[in-house]
């Protein structure tokens, strides 16, 4: 099967948890949006989101479809993804504590983006700049500490080995944890700076996951977006609460 990821094309955005997946995975897959042609492109994205004989229609990008499938939300189309590419455990007890891993990635980048946009997504950031200064203040000082240290504790806590946030074994809830530390080090440089030695379970989970070949390949090809200031993870020096 050669899946078909739909998202923006310019940005990593929610979509890059899927193709950190789709990548580990060694699964075939096309990344429609960021294509040319016929079928293909955000003409094509939007065609599959406006069209009204799709009988379970996804909201928004990402969507992943898979044969007659189309699966919306990030966390919906990993649980789909997991046990198919050898992402995810096989006994129900696993499947159901990386879901909830994920959910809980899911609520920490929501609260991530909110820094940039705590007014709303439809406004430009010059537009709020007063309010992201002081959502991204309490952010490092409150609230990323509370993931952060939630997910420290995952790591302290898991079984035999303690490489992953489940033990031994690689779930699509640690590739997302890899993405999470690298927008993260993208957008606070200087705050994950003074965090690395509170959280050193995290940043070593970063760089084992970094360095596994696929990921390693993947990271230093064009399908891999940088990161810039149209996705979830911003780079914006002033909200850099714990800068030197």
């Amino acid at each position: 099967m050669i899946y078909e990821l739909y998202y923006w094309p310019t940005a990593q955005g929610r979509g890059e948890f899927v193709r950190l997946a789709l990548e580990e995975g060694c699964a075939q897959y096309r990344d429609v949006a960021r294509e040319s042609g016929k079928g293909a492109g955000i003409a094509a994205m939007m065609r599959t989101l406006n069209d009204r004989a799709v009988e379970r229609p996804p909201l928004a990008p990402p969507f992943l479809k898979a044969g007659r499938l189309l699966i919306g939300q990030t966390a919906n189309i990993l649980q789909f993804l997991g046990p198919r590419h050898g992402l995810a455990p096989r006994t129900e007890a696993g499947r159901l504590w990386t879901h909830q891993l994920q959910l809980t990635i899911a609520d920490f980048v929501v609260e991530i983006h909110d820094t940039h946009h705590p007014v709303a997504g439809s406004l430009y950031y010059e537009d709020q700049k007063k309010e992201a200064r002081r959502r991204a203040a309490d952010f490092v000082q409150n609230r990323a500490p509370k993931f952060l240290g939630y997910f420290e504790k995952v790591l302290a806590q898991s079984a035999s080995g303690k490489r992953f946030m489940l033990g031994a074994q690689l779930t699509y809830a640690d590739l997302s944890m890899f993405q999470v530390m690298a927008g993260l080090s993208y957008a606070f440089p200087n705050a994950m700076r003074n965090a690395a030695r509170k959280y050193p379970r995290l940043f070593a989970l970063h760089s084992r996951i970094q360095e596994r070949p696929r990921i390693a390949a993947y990271l230093a090809s064009p399908r891999r977006i940088p990161f810039n200031n149209e996705g979830i993870f911003r780079y914006y020096p002033e909200l850099d609460a714990s800068r030197d």
